[in-house]
């Protein structure tokens, strides 16, 4: 047992299951399994061979059609369900038009019958679940614990969020009530590449040369930069994205720092204290939970060295944002790189462009030129978005089929 239980809190720290779901799976003939482990396979490059279902796009519509059944794939995890005579429903609320047009694509061939829902779930549409056990939700609207009852009481029994994270949805209250709820696994080469250019437009001061340059400024003065190879980078993380970073930056010839609660990776590992003390680069890549909420707080930002740099592509209150911004206004640091940020909820994924910005947050740390702002896209890639509706379909018929 004792083996088994190691082997699943490395699977917590990897990014692949939820810490508090080791005892449900471990002990799983004696109690059900609150959360599915989700398992990310590199060599699911998702071809689309089959037709796809043409349906028309319009916003606010709901779209819900019988799957053409197709020949399984040999080995693939959807094998038995693809093979089955009839379709199993599933629907996926909060579903833009990319993601769509994927689970329309991938139909056929897992044998389903998506209802494709462009609003986030909600008690106002909740009807449309229409007998279907299994639903796919977003990461961009919190769940909150009345709609999950609400949800419960229709019968749905089984939520796959097309996330990593589970911050979004009080997965406790949603076991209680009869739900199970799955993330999903996806290359984290996209947030591991997206970091490491991240790292580069901060240390090379990239904002303020293309502000410059935008306004015929070609002057070399103020935007000198650093050399990776010549710096200390701490990776705060090493899951599955932690570890792409690490193996990143090693080529790059960089000293390189790693810390986290479980020692999974090969990485030169120090106490959290010496590795902000230590890198002039701290990145973030740990989940959001009650342990790591401001886990950069304003103690922890006064450990960095003058002249740090911070990126995070993790989840936005993972940093205390107030002394974010003390911290960089002072010049004690020497820059940030967000892809994530407190309060983004409501503002990130929205056109903004007519309408004032009400985050006095946002508009402080925009107007710094040595910060990087990005709206919560490391992860959108081709290869990362496929990836992330497969697994969630795959998620829904493992659990209907009971594995």
């Amino acid at each position: 047992m004792a083996s088994v239980t190691g082997r699943f809190r490395h699977l917590c720290r990897a990014g692949k299951i939820c810490a508090r779901a080791v005892a449900a799976q471990v002990n799983d003939k004696v109690c059900t399994p609150r959360y599915q482990l989700v398992t990310y396979c590199r060599g699911l490059e998702n071809p689309i061979r089959d037709g796809h279902i043409a349906l028309p796009t319009m916003s606010g519509m709901t779209y819900s059609e019988p799957a053409r059944s197709a020949a399984p794939r040999t080995g693939s995890p959807a094998s038995a369900s693809s093979s089955a005579v009839l379709a199993r429903g599933i629907t996926i609320y909060g579903c833009g038009q990319d993601e769509a047009a994927l689970f329309r694509q991938m139909a056929p061939r897992f044998g389903i019958m998506p209802t494709i829902v462009q609003e986030p779930v909600s008690e106002a549409n909740i009807g449309l679940v229409s007998g279907n056990r299994c639903i796919s939700i977003g990461h961009k609207t919190k769940v909150a614990n009345s709609l999950l009852l609400a949800l419960a009481e229709a019968g749905v029994k089984y939520i796959s969020t097309r996330s990593i994270g589970f911050n979004h949805i009080d997965v406790e209250y949603a076991a209680s009530v009869g739900i199970t709820v799955g993330n999903v696994a996806y290359s984290p080469d996209s947030v591991a590449d997206f970091t490491l250019m991240l790292m580069l437009m901060a240390v090379r001061n990239a904002k303020s040369i293309v502000l410059r340059t935008e306004v015929h400024d070609y002057r070399l003065d103020a935007v000198r930069g650093k050399e990776l190879r010549d710096l200390t980078v701490g990776v705060v993380g090493t899951g599955r994205i932690g570890v792409a970073v690490l193996d990143r930056l090693r080529g790059f010839g960089c000293r390189v720092l790693a810390y986290d609660t479980v020692l999974t990776a090969s990485a030169e590992y120090v106490p959290l204290d010496e590795l902000l003390e230590q890198s002039d680069i701290v990145t973030l890549h740990v989940p959001l939970n009650t342990d790591t909420h401001h886990l950069l707080d304003r103690k922890n930002i006064g450990r960095l060295k003058d002249g740090a740099y911070i990126i995070n592509t993790g989840r936005g209150p993972l940093i205390e944002t107030e002394a974010l911004i003390s911290a960089l206004e002072s010049g004690k640091l020497g820059g940030a790189a967000l892809d994530v940020l407190e309060g983004e909820e409501g503002i990130f994924y929205a056109d903004c462009r007519n309408k004032p910005l009400e985050s006095k947050t946002l508009l402080r740390l925009e107007k710094l030129s040595n910060v990087l702002i990005s709206p919560h896209t490391a992860y959108y890639t081709d290869h990362a978005l496929s990836d992330t509706v497969e697994n969630s379909i795959i998620n829904c018929l493992q659990f209907e089929s009971g594995k």
